[in-house]
């Protein structure tokens, strides 16, 4: 089996199940509110990956997609935040950057070390992990630092900020819950392995994956275990949670794809691919997207687990999906970023960025795809007109 290169895993890195429609929740994905912003990895707090606003870009014209700037660093890139016009994200090059969404133009950067971690952006404050140790915030117009809290060892987790609270995991094996507005820690939490899952938050509930094999739900307020479920000898969870409609939905190293009852944590399916899973699901409108390192892209019934479809690329997935307007963005090892029917798989575009793989999650919002691959370029995405 194909040995997985651990150092850049933050790119792609990051209630009783009703699943037949899509009821209103926590999150942008969830409740349909409307999605001016791409303010962290995978859209929303809950990681649904999923905007459903997008009105410009679908299955119609996203085949006409094209170019609209590219900005180059000098390292790979984390996946990027959108917010209020501009786009963050991280580099190995050891900054954060801080780009005009429309034109690609630096509006400043910030060096720590490494930056792996997906930038989350709230309240016009950017917080980030870096292989430094540090948990990072950021004036998100100016770059100045706000304040930052050591760990105990490098932080490839991507945060995630709910009610005035960041929420990330560090290689230390630690879970911390850190006050945004000052950086103070809450409260943490320890597991058996490293944190790279990049946490999920929903009605009160945090939920993530550790390199131990186990899937976790902490209450969000006091860190203490409301439940976990060992996914096995090969399970590492590197993968980033989904919440939808009372159920968690996670990847494994295992070559499972499973869906969690978020109250038990009972497992109520789970879906086998050909190997192992660091992708983070998607979820829309009752279908679960999600890649896959044996090459494809599945779409699973989120209620049975039943295959809808998928389709093969040319190299492993380790990319996690977002969707909008009924059209599934995904990027491959194989240097290509996909878009696909999220009916049937269908592929309706296709763009490639290069010999390197695309790791990152795409943010797809306000007619534009923000993507980056390994050959250390950010690509923006638009419709020629618009």
């Amino acid at each position: 089996m194909k040995t997985r290169p651990l150092c850049c895993l933050g790119q792609l890195l990051i209630f009783g199940v009703v699943l037949a429609a899509q009821t209103p929740g926590p999150c942008f994905g969830v409740s349909g509110t409307t999605l001016a912003n791409w303010p962290q990895f995978h859209s929303d707090p809950c990681h649904t990956g999923y905007n459903a606003s997008e009105i410009i870009l679908s299955q119609a014209t996203v085949g006409n997609l094209a170019p609209d700037w590219v900005y180059s660093t000098d390292a790979a890139i984390s996946s990027a935040a959108v917010v209020n016009g501009i786009v963050y994200v991280g580099s190995f090059d050891n900054n954060v950057y801080a780009l005009n969404a429309s034109t690609g133009a630096k509006l400043w950067s910030y060096t720590s070390f490494s930056v792996e971690s997906s930038p989350a952006v709230a309240n016009g404050v950017v917080y980030f992990g870096s292989w430094d140790g540090n948990v990072y915030a950021l004036n998100a117009s100016t770059g100045a630092k706000l304040w930052s809290y050591t760990t105990g060892n490098e932080v490839r987790s991507s945060p995630t900020v709910a009610d005035g609270v960041v929420y990330i995991g560090s290689e230390d094996g630690h879970f911390y819950a850190l006050n945004a507005l000052i950086g103070a820690k809450l409260w943490s939490y320890t597991t058996g392995g490293g944190l790279y899952s990049t946490p999920a938050v929903a009605n009160g509930v945090v939920y993530f994956g550790s390199l131990d094999g186990i899937i976790y739900a902490l209450n969000a307020s006091t860190g203490a275990r409301l439940w976990s479920y060992y996914t096995g000898l090969r399970g590492l969870v590197p993968s980033s949670p989904a919440v939808a409609n009372g159920a968690v939905y996670v990847g494994s190293e295992d070559q499972n794809v499973y869906a969690l009852n978020a109250l038990t944590g009972a497992k109520l399916w789970s879906y086998t691919t050909g190997s192992g899973v660091w992708s983070s699901p998607a979820i829309a409108n009752g279908v679960v997207y999600v890649g896959s390192f044996d090459h494809n892209v599945y779409a699973l019934n989120a209620l049975t687990g039943t295959k809808l479809w998928s389709y093969t690329t040319g190299n492993a997935v380790q990319s996690s999906p977002a969707v909008a307007n009924g059209v599934v963005y995904v990027g491959s090892n194989d240097g290509n970023i996909y878009a696909l029917n999220a009916s049937t798989g269908a592929e309706l575009w296709s763009y490639s960025l290069g010999n390197s793989g695309v790791w990152s999650s795409p943010a797809v919002v306000n007619g534009m795809v923000y993507a980056s691959s390994l050959n250390y370029i950010l690509y923006a995405f638009h419709l020629p007109g618009e």
